[in-house]
């Protein structure tokens, strides 16, 4: 393993090419590297849809982002290699990020010991994933080089452009005198994903104080977004198609965040909202909110939460941890959590 000179380290290149939650949770490494080298260029390499993540973060000096519809390996490796980095960072790990990192002519390369990718680094680590949030997970690389870790909040930037458009939509909409809630149903995995029926139906059980704001991403989730609309009635609101930056201000204007584990649940815990979590086939203790102003819900009857299952036709129970988990049981955690 190659021995690791602080002094030898001007350029940094952090890779964590997605997911948007995922992203958001390496946030705290630029941070603690600014720490160590203040005077440093960071930068980070992540793909296009992920970039808002990362903008205006004042830690990092510049966002690169690869299209991977668009942009060849090779050409992102030539790329790399004309920056000379001196120390370059895998979060990620998988055959591509380790051939850039490899190819990349770094001084240091510093990735984990996944199977047969670990050749691609000079200074690799055991991972402990599985066993610790994923934030310490990639803290971990900067510990492996003896480096001071001062801080594990994710960070996620909005400024008052942003502010002003959330202020607006609620002044529009008779929000801002109401006790409104931001609701989340959508997600990449299905298996993650509560049922709009359930969420409906607890829509239903608060009284005529509360609102609601339907969040969505991608454009698939528009239209999940717009059928709880047509099923939860009256004084249920729609986000318009706008950034994450847009979505961020608007839900830092909500009571609580109402989310399946999600991109936009870490955003809310970033930002310091309420935030409760819906979860099910995935770790909220490796993967959950971090803030002590959230929490998580689950269908704790069931042994087997955690499971990591993303097709709900591979679940031999039947996806029980969303189809189980009843709307007056989510109300009742929510209520106990808005006191």
């Amino acid at each position: 393993m190659k021995k690791f000179d602080k002094s030898k380290v001007n350029r940094i290149l952090v890779i964590k090419p997605a997911a948007i939650g995922d992203v958001l949770l390496s946030t705290p490494v630029a941070e603690n590297l600014r720490h160590n080298f203040p005077e440093a260029e960071i930068f980070f390499l992540t793909q296009k849809f992920c970039k808002e993540v990362l903008t205006g973060n004042p830690y990092i000096t510049r966002v690169l982002t690869y299209d991977l519809s668009l942009d060849g390996g090779w050409c992102i490796i030539k790329n790399i290699r004309k920056q000379r980095y001196d120390l370059i960072i895998d979060l990620f790990g998988n055959p591509r990020t380790a051939l850039i990192t490899y190819l990349s002519r770094a001084r240091y390369k510093v990735g984990f010991k996944f199977r047969q990718r670990k050749y691609a680094y000079n200074i690799k680590l055991d991972s402990r994933g599985g066993e610790i949030h994923n934030v310490e997970f990639n803290l971990d690389t900067l510990r492996a080089l003896g480096l001071e870790v001062k801080s594990g909040q994710p960070r996620f930037y909005i400024n008052h452009v942003h502010d002003e458009f959330a202020e607006k939509l609620f002044k529009d909409n008779g929000l801002s005198d109401k006790k409104v809630i931001g609701i989340n149903p959508c997600g990449t995995w299905k298996t993650k994903v509560w049922y709009l029926e359930k969420f409906s139906e607890l829509m239903k059980m608060f009284d005529d104080n509360y609102r609601f704001l339907l969040f969505w991403g991608y454009e698939d989730e528009q239209a999940q977004a717009q059928k709880l609309r047509d099923m939860a009635g009256n004084d249920v609101f729609l986000v318009p198609q706008v950034n994450l930056k847009y979505l961020g201000a608007l839900m830092k204007r909500c009571k609580v965040f109402l989310t399946n584990d999600t991109g936009p649940m870490h955003i809310a815990s970033a930002l310091g909202v309420n935030v409760a979590a819906i979860f099910g086939p995935t770790n909220s203790r490796l993967q959950g909110p971090l803030n002590s102003n959230s929490v998580v819900i689950r269908n704790e009857k069931l042994d087997c939460l955690g499971c990591n299952l993303t097709k709900i036709e591979d679940c031999p129970n039947k996806h029980k941890c969303m189809a189980e988990l009843d709307a007056s049981y989510v109300y009742e955690k929510l209520q106990n959590f808005l006191k």
